[in-house]
């Protein structure tokens, strides 16, 4: 039997299939790319906001037009967030789906899919698993690796503790068997993901234990990088900061999402540190890291966002002078504290916010970009595309961030040294020198 696997929503969503792909195909089912080869479609979705909800609804209807009028013997299966969080009305109200299941392990879903199984939500969210196979979805360079899930934070916007549950960690020695699989595979990049990678290990260990998982992962042998995502800025402490700048596969890229800057917001939004505090922890970083990359995300059009509000977002962002940036509008979800609230942000005024202040990061992304002419540095190559190999350097996270176009020819999955010699805001162009 063929098993297709389409993945929408984060990263999470994508280490979660990869597994759940190694196990099918472990158990004799082949895997294939394209969806329209496959006599089954497992379609993983998403929950976390409005707009990736109306996504993962979308795929579900075309992959149901699809199969009702072209392909009536395939069977459509839909798992993920959006079924933990709604299963029961998407149930009802879309019986031409095979199967529905929610936030369950990989092995629990396989063993469920061969039982013939039709809908299965678990009461307790089942977000984390031991390594055992794992089939790469793609021919992409990087994997993401999720080192935990869940959330036991009291951000008052987030919707993902209704349908993920309780913080919960995968155990050191199951997450570096899997990165060396991932290695010895031949990927080049590992993405260490979570909702929140600066909780790691509290829950199992009884202390944060990102700095020790992160030497075990550098010890590993090979040419590779460890890159780290979704750092809280509550909990990004002293000894995190300097393990991530101490370790050489390490890339000191520092993701950490503050969602806002004026006081009076982050008090509503739950988070502890205040515009000043977020100010000195950034600066602890560069002191620490001179060259650090710092990438933050932030949330416009909150309830209560008042002009002085987003006036004070707007300075923080050019005084701390971000490398990367992501705005998000403010979506309103059922079930959070803030849907509660009654001052809401019309969403004209905060798409005109959020577009400000992506015209104010390009003129500040430009100018670091300035920076790089004629240095040389490594990239990967991931890519051809017009005639030019597309590669990445350090600096930038694949699928958020940009690319470096290279003149030059060279392997994808290739570490090369390039040299920089123009760039518009957000990605560059060079010349591929040599291999590493």
């Amino acid at each position: 039997m063929r098993i297709g696997i389409k993945v929408l929503g984060c990263p999470k969503n994508e280490a979660d299939c990869e597994i759940l792909a190694g196990l099918l195909k472990k158990r004799g089912y082949e895997i294939v790319r394209d969806v329209e080869n496959a006599d089954v479609v497992i379609l993983d979705t998403c929950a976390f906001i409005e707009d990736a909800k109306r996504e993962s609804i979308s795929e579900i209807f075309e992959f149901v037009d699809y199969k009702l009028s072209t392909r009536q013997g395939l069977k459509l299966i839909v798992k993920g967030c959006l079924v933990q969080r709604y299963g029961r009305i998407l149930r009802e109200e879309i019986p031409e789906v095979d199967g529905w299941f929610g936030v369950i392990a990989p092995e629990r879903l396989v063993e469920a899919l061969e039982r013939g199984e039709k809908y299965l939500v678990p009461t307790t969210p089942e977000v984390v698993y031991s390594f055992s196979h794992r089939c790469s979805l793609d021919n992409r360079p990087y994997s993401y690796i999720k080192i935990s899930d869940g959330c036991d934070r009291g951000c008052t916007f987030c919707s993902i503790p209704s349908f993920k549950g309780k913080f919960r960690s995968r155990k050191i020695e199951d997450i570096l068997k899997e990165a060396r699989y991932l290695i010895e595979s031949g990927k080049k990049e590992i993405i260490l993901v979570a909702q929140d990678t600066t909780g790691y290990g509290i829950d199992i260990y009884g202390n944060q234990a990102l700095p020790e998982l992160l030497r075990s992962l550098n010890s590993l042998e090979g040419e590779f990088w460890i890159r780290v995502m979704y750092l809280h800025p509550d909990f990004l402490t002293q000894d995190i900061i300097e393990t991530m700048c101490s370790l050489e596969k390490v890339v000191k890229y520092f993701d950490v999402p503050i969602q806002h800057a004026s006081d009076e917001i982050l008090r509503r939004m739950g988070r502890m540190k205040k515009s000043e505090e977020l100010m000195e922890l950034f600066e602890r970083i560069r002191k620490a890291c001179p060259n650090a990359v710092l990438r933050t995300s932030v949330i416009v059009g909150f309830p209560g966002e008042k002009d002085e509000d987003f006036e004070k977002l707007m300075e923080f962002v050019t005084d701390v002078g971000f490398d990367k940036l992501g705005v998000f509008v403010y979506s309103d979800e059922e079930g959070t504290v803030a849907h509660g609230f009654s001052d809401k942000v019309d969403k004209e005024v905060a798409e005109e916010r959020k577009e400000r202040l992506l015209l104010e990061q390009a003129d500040i992304s430009f100018e670091k970009l300035n920076g790089f002419l004629g240095k040389e540095l490594v990239a990967v190559l991931e890519d051809r595309e017009n005639g030019f190999m597309v590669g990445r350097v350090w600096m930038d996270a694949p699928e958020i961030d940009g690319v470096i176009y290279l003149e030059g020819e060279g392997r994808i999955g290739d570490f090369v040294k390039v040299r920089v010699e123009e760039h518009d805001e957000y990605d560059m162009k060079g010349v591929i020198l040599c291999q590493t």
